[in-house]
C-alpha cells in the first residue's frame, strides 16, 4: 500500500502584499485630512475678514444712550449703511470721536447738513420746528444754537443730561462715521433689532 505524504500548504501572504497599499491609503487619508483642515482655516480667515469688512461689533460703555441702549450691551453695526447714502435724522450711529479717533462713540443723529439746531427750555428745534422725542431720558437742561455745515452732523445721546456729544465738543465730520447700528445681540434677553424708522421726528 502506497503511502503519501502531504506537503505543507503555504498560505499566500496577502498581508505582506497589501501592506504597501494600506500604507499608501493611510498617507492619502492623512493628506485629505490635512487639506480639509487647511481649507477650514482659510475659510474661517476669509469669513472673519469679510464679516469685519461689512460689520463691526461694539460694546455700549456708559449711560449716554439710555433708555434706548443700556450699559454693557453689544451692538452689531452695519459698515456699508452709508457707502451709497447719507445718515438720516434719528439714526443711531457709531463714529470715531473727532478729538480722539482711537475712541468710538455711539449717538443719535439730530441735525443734518444745512440745518440749524436750537436747544433751550428743554426743547430741541430744527430750523424752528420742535422735535417730539419720546425716547429720551429727560429734556436737556442746557441751551445753545448750532448751524450744521456740509459734511457734518449734529449728534446727541438719548440720555441728554449725561452725554458727551455735539452740545459739548461740537459737530461731527461725516467721514468719521463708522456705520449704523443694526441690532442688540448681547445679552440674549435684550436681543432686538434697532428700528430707527419708528423713532420719528416731527421736523419736516
Amino acid at each position: 500500500m502506497e503511502s503519501t505524504q502531504l506537503e505543507p500548504q503555504h498560505e499566500p501572504h496577502f498581508e505582506q502584499q497589501n501592506q504597501p497599499e494600506a500604507q499608501l491609503e493611510q498617507k492619502e487619508d492623512w493628506k485629505r485630512f490635512g487639506m480639509d483642515i487647511l481649507e477650514t482655516i482659510v475659510l474661517a480667515v476669509v469669513l472673519y475678514f469679510g464679516i469685519n469688512a461689512l460689520s463691526a461689533r461694539v460694546r455700549v460703555d456708559g449711560l449716554s444712550m439710555t433708555p434706548t441702549l443700556q450699559n454693557g450691551e453689544y451692538i452689531l453695526v452695519n459698515r456699508l449703511a452709508y457707502k451709497t447714502g447719507q445718515p438720516e435724522r434719528g439714526d443711531i450711529i457709531v463714529f470715531s470721536f473727532p478729538t480722539d479717533e482711537g475712541q468710538d462713540l455711539i449717538k443719535r443723529v439730530i441735525g443734518l447738513p444745512g440745518e440749524t439746531v436750537h436747544i433751550s427750555d428743554g426743547i430741541v428745534t430744527i430750523n424752528g420746528v420742535k422735535l417730539e422725542e419720546s425716547y429720551i431720558a429727560q429734556n436737556p437742561n442746557y441751551f445753545g444754537e448750532w448751524t450744521v455745515p456740509e459734511g457734518y452732523l449734529f449728534v446727541l445721546g438719548d440720555n441728554r443730561n449725561d452725554s458727551r456729544d455735539s452740545h459739548q465738543w461740537g459737530l461731527l465730520p461725516i467721514e468719521n462715521v463708522i456705520g449704523k447700528s443694526v441690532l442688540i445681540y448681547w445679552p440674549p434677553p435684550e436681543w432686538q433689532i434697532i428700528n430707527h424708522t419708528e423713532e420719528v421726528f416731527s421736523a419736516q
